[in-house]
């Protein structure tokens, strides 16, 4: 079988030895050719689609596919699979872990105290007494629920479809996980559906003194109206990681707000040492006649 490796932001280096040797039939090429059946890709080039023909598969080297979805040149009619990488998805987990418990402990506050010499205790809350809503219940957002479910915290779900999770309530109301979280974990896909869901409207809905942490999309977010939730103190602090405009322009006021922590789209990077086999697994799918792991649904846009 002939596979493209497409992208202009992995490097072929990292993935091709692990994919040749656990492929040794295969063969692999950097450019388009008519006989190419599977593409594996990363923010391909401008029209690489249209110079595959015979394409049988399209594999996402990511888990997310919104901006394939937007491709003009991507097959309609041809198999497009979101990776669902084991290493991508423990270090989400710990990505989110470490802000709740950054918040939720007050090491937030903490670091302001120290940069005013202020030595004083603040009240301790259990995590008991702590609900956090998990916007978005796929394997990313399942797999954050459950361990701070495990953690002791009261987590509430919404997803489009329900999914029954150990400790996990679920609610397929949006206005109902606002109300009731005093930290909203954001982890949704990115569709015309939940462009901007998180907006003005969304922020007063939650409980004065909330936090926020954004590791889905930057477009989930209303910039403007974070901003001014942040500086009424509605919003106590927001954990941000991805961003409308990438890289995070320099003027940005983001930067420097004392309520926002902020890092450059690494919550959760894709490890091709855990995420080839499951590409080799697809395109074994793809050889027996099978469909992919992690198919897309175009329509919904995930």
């Amino acid at each position: 079988m002939n596979i493209l490796f497409s992208s202009t932001s992995e490097i072929p280096g990292r993935w091709l030895p692990l994919l040749e040797q656990a492929l040794p039939e295969d063969r692999f090429f950097l450019e388009p050719r008519d006989d190419i059946e599977v593409a594996l890709v990363a923010n391909p080039p401008e029209g690489t689609f249209a110079r595959l023909p015979n394409l049988r598969m399209v594999q996402s080297l990511w888990m997310g596919i919104d901006k394939l979805l937007h491709d003009p040149s991507l097959p309609r009619g041809v198999p497009l699979a979101r990776l669902i990488d084991p290493g991508m998805i423990a270090a989400m987990t710990e990505t989110v872990l470490a802000h709740v418990l950054d918040w939720h402990r007050l090491h937030f506050r903490y670091r302001e105290q120290q940069m005013e010499r202020v030595w004083q205790q603040l009240p301790q809350v259990m995590a008991g007494e702590r609900t956090v809503g998990i916007l978005g219940l796929g394997e990313l957002g399942s797999a954050v629920a459950l361990a701070l479910a495990t953690l002791g915290f009261r987590v509430l779900g919404w997803s489009r479809r329900l999914r029954e999770l150990t400790g996990v309530h679920y609610t397929a109301e949006l206005g109902e996980l606002l109300e009731r979280s005093d930290l909203v974990v954001c982890l949704l896909p990115l569709t015309h559906h939940t462009h901007g869901i998180l907006n003005a409207d969304a922020f007063a809905q939650m409980p004065e003194g909330a936090c926020l942490i954004n590791v889905g999309r930057g477009e989930h977010v209303v910039e403007k109206d974070l901003r001014e939730a942040l500086e009424s103190r509605w919003i106590t602090h927001a954990y941000l990681d991805v961003f409308e405009n990438e890289p995070l322009e320099m003027g940005h006021p983001f930067w420097r707000h004392p309520s926002v922590t902020l890092t450059p789209h690494t919550a959760a990077l894709t490890d091709p040492r855990t995420a080839f086999p499951k590409i080799v697994a697809n395109i074994e799918r793809l050889r027996r006649g099978e469909l992919p792991e992690g198919l897309v649904d175009v329509v919904a846009g995930y």
